[in-house]
């Protein structure tokens, strides 16, 4: 009899707030986790940066399918922020089935001196109410409440990969494997079908959807990335169903490269908009391109992530590994680009130098201020001191989930079940 653990605090999303001062994790057990940054105070100023736990609360539930005879898990897919309007916050989360609106408030007083009730809240007999009182709001012990206002459900077959929230703020999107639904967030018993690729007959299916994200300015823009390693630009003023794309990003295979794996390797795992709304920055399994949107026959830029191993996509066939979805994210600049690789070790590059640096999450290195030393990796031959050989790395220790502060140098890096904040050091 073996028990199978469930790892319900592994890390499954990450996503600062549009100001940054908040980051909020999803994790396996549907449990999302927000933490808020420290104001800067006057006898501390270095505190300044340090993000603290400001709420917990359970999103989803595991759920069962009798239909179909399937469990749902839990687990929180993708988190996305809505810009504030007022004091609360508000937060989409989703698992395989289910998108929630989720609204995250402050109370620090409390209402007393009901007529009707007493102290407890039970009804008092209105018999023995012989005088009236002005209720009072007395201050209590801050209280972060999470409450869910929506409930989107019930709308795919597939499971959701992406959510995104439209510009215009009042609509966003869900996509699964084979489609993408539109929604208003008043609307919960309907959505709008904008894109259905699902053959006629399923074994005719050739590509799937593997993520999606509305244009940060244009609200009748978004793309949609596919396994086939292709991006499709859609307009939806064109048509209302979106099947016939706009645009067809595609970059030629280059016949030297062509092996067995080729096709697996060229599956998009993540697809972002620059915060400029004019590149997008696709991640494959082995390299990161940035596309001009003006430009559909090949990327700008192309950066190898982790090229080191090509030569062993047998073995991370074998294991799983190849299918691994990773992220990636642009810093609030465009400038630099981030994503994660295996070992604890993720890469960032620098557009303008074309500079780039690894880096590990670990515990060694999580220490208050401490700094970040680059780590090498080698292939073959001799090994220098500090490099680690390609043949000793830890593929169960991955970064698939990274975050990058909207305006300033501070990054979030979920390595399994820690998260690591590293900021820029000040000088």
């Amino acid at each position: 009899f073996s028990y199978l653990e469930k790892n319900t605090d592994i890390i499954s999303t990450v996503e600062f707030n549009h100001t940054g001062e908040l980051l909020a994790t999803g994790d396996k057990g549907g449990r999302v986790v927000i933490f808020q940054r420290e104001q800067e105070s006057k006898n501390q100023v270095h505190r300044r940066g340090e993000y603290n736990v400001y709420s917990t609360f359970q999103s989803h539930e595991p759920e069962f399918d009798y239909l179909k005879s399937l469990e749902i898990e839990e687990k929180i897919n993708k988190i996305r922020w809505l810009p504030q309007q007022n004091a609360a916050y508000f937060l989409l989360s989703t698992n395989d089935k289910t998108v929630k609106l989720w609204k995250v408030s402050e109370r620090d007083k409390r209402p007393e001196g009901y007529n009707l009730k007493d102290e407890e809240g039970r009804l008092r007999d209105p018999a023995t109410i012989t005088t009236l009182r002005v209720p009072v709001l007395r201050p209590m012990d801050l209280m972060v409440e999470a409450t869910p206002r929506r409930v989107f459900a019930n709308a795919h077959t597939y499971h959701i990969n992406s959510i995104s929230v439209n510009s215009d703020y009042e609509t966003y999107m869900s996509a699964d494997d084979l489609r993408i639904n539109l929604w208003n967030f008043e609307i919960t018993n309907q959505s709008f079908n904008i894109v259905d690729i699902k053959p006629a007959n399923m074994e005719e299916l050739t590509e799937v959807i593997t993520a999606a994200e509305f244009h940060p300015h244009h609200c009748n823009t978004f793309v949609y990335s596919s396994s086939k390693g292709t991006i499709r630009l859609c307009d939806m003023r064109a048509s209302a169903l979106c099947d016939r794309h706009t645009k067809f990003f595609e970059e030629p295979e280059d016949p030297s490269n062509r092996s067995f794996f080729s096709e697996i390797i060229s599956s998009i795992s993540d697809v972002k908009f620059s915060h400029s709304g004019r590149y997008i920055m696709t991640r494959d399994y082995l390299t990161v391109k940035v596309w001009d949107l003006n430009m559909e026959n090949r990327p700008i830029e192309t950066y190898q992530v982790h090229d080191y191993l090509r030569s062993k996509l047998c073995s991370l066939y074998e294991n799983d590994c190849i299918f691994d979805k990773f992220e990636c994210v642009w810093n609030g600049s465009d400038s630099v680009i981030m994503t994660g690789s295996y070992n604890n070790f993720f890469r960032m590059f620098d557009r303008n130098t074309k500079r780039d640096v690894t880096l590990e999450a670990s515990r060694e290195n999580s220490k208050p201020r401490a700094i970040l030393k680059p780590r090498k990796v080698c292939v073959g031959g001799k090994r220098r001191k500090d490099e680690i050989s390609v043949d000793s790395l830890d593929f169960s220790k991955k970064i698939l989930h990274t975050a990058w502060h909207p305006s300033e140098n501070i990054i979030a890096v979920a390595a399994t079940n820690n998260l690591y904040i590293f900021q820029d050091k000040v000088n």
